[in-house]
């Protein structure tokens, strides 16, 4: 079984994109791989969500985050009251990876190291997500910086890399 990761934006998604990584993901699991995920908004989400519907007992999803699930619980609910992101995608984020962890608590792996959520403890996932990766599928979306830093660090790795590239308004 390989572990394929999959990256993406979390800010700026459509419904092509979502359709792209549910498609991608199906057949991932279909072939008898697992995927490796970061736990986030929009491709995660989309990742995360049709994973869990193929594989109702979680045995093939790693979904890396960035500290423990209550830190970054609190984090997704302050940036819901920053209006960067609405209430509803904090509370469904949460409860995801909450279901997630309740199926399968191997599933969910928490950074107990960081106690803040900033673009080290963001990275620093990254790092994870690659090394227990054998291939990466990233939906590069506006040239997303966090993209392809993912991009750049599978190179370094020497994995195959898939980019699907999108560019929206």
């Amino acid at each position: 079984m390989k572990w394929i990761s999959i990256s993406g934006s979390w800010r700026n998604t459509n419904k092509k994109i979502e359709r792209d990584v549910r498609s991608i993901v199906r057949k991932i699991i279909a072939e008898g791989n697992g995927i490796v995920a970061g736990g986030a908004l929009g491709v995660d989400y989309f990742a995360t969500d049709e994973a869990m519907k193929v594989d109702p007992f979680c045995k093939k999803i790693k979904i890396f985050l960035p500290a423990k699930l209550e830190i970054f619980a609190k984090h997704f609910f302050k940036r819901a009251k920053e209006g960067v992101i609405t209430q509803k995608q904090a509370k469904d984020l949460i409860n995801q990876l909450t279901r997630l962890k309740k199926t399968n608590p191997k599933a969910l792996i928490e950074n107990k190291e960081h106690t803040t959520i900033n673009k080290e403890a963001y990275y620093a996932r990254i790092l994870k997500i690659i090394t227990a990766s054998d291939e990466l599928i990233a939906f590069h979306v506006n040239q997303s910086e966090g993209t392809q830093y993912t991009i750049n660090q599978a190179g370094k790795k020497k994995i195959p890399v898939k980019i699907f590239t999108y560019s929206l308004a």
